[in-house]
C-alpha cells in the first residue's frame, strides 16, 4: 500500500517488473556460486585423496644421541 502511494499507480508495475528482474539475478548469482563452491569443493576432495604422501621421519633423526654431560664441582665431590 505504501509503495503504491509513493510511486502511484502508473509506476507500479515498472517497479514490480524491475523488482522482479532482480530477484531473478539475484537467484542466478546465488545457483552460479552455488555451482562453483561444489565443483572446488569436489576438485579438492579428488586432489586430497590422489595425493597421499607418507610422512617418515628422516633416519637420522631416529637414531640415539649420545649426550656427554659436563661435571661439576657439586658433582665430581658426589661420586667420590
Amino acid at each position: 500500500m505504501i509503495v503504491f502511494l509513493l510511486f502511484g499507480a502508473k509506476k507500479l508495475p515498472e517497479f514490480a517488473r524491475g523488482l522482479g528482474k532482480s530477484l531473478g539475478e539475484f537467484k542466478k548469482a546465488k545457483s552460479e556460486f552455488e555451482e562453483e563452491l561444489l565443483k572446488t569443493e569436489k576438485e579438492t576432495m579428488s586432489n586430497a585423496s590422489t595425493s597421499k604422501t607418507e610422512v617418515r621421519p628422516s633416519p637420522e633423526l631416529s637414531q640415539p644421541i649420545d649426550v656427554e654431560v659436563e661435571k661439576t664441582a657439586d658433582s665430581k665431590t658426589e661420586d667420590k
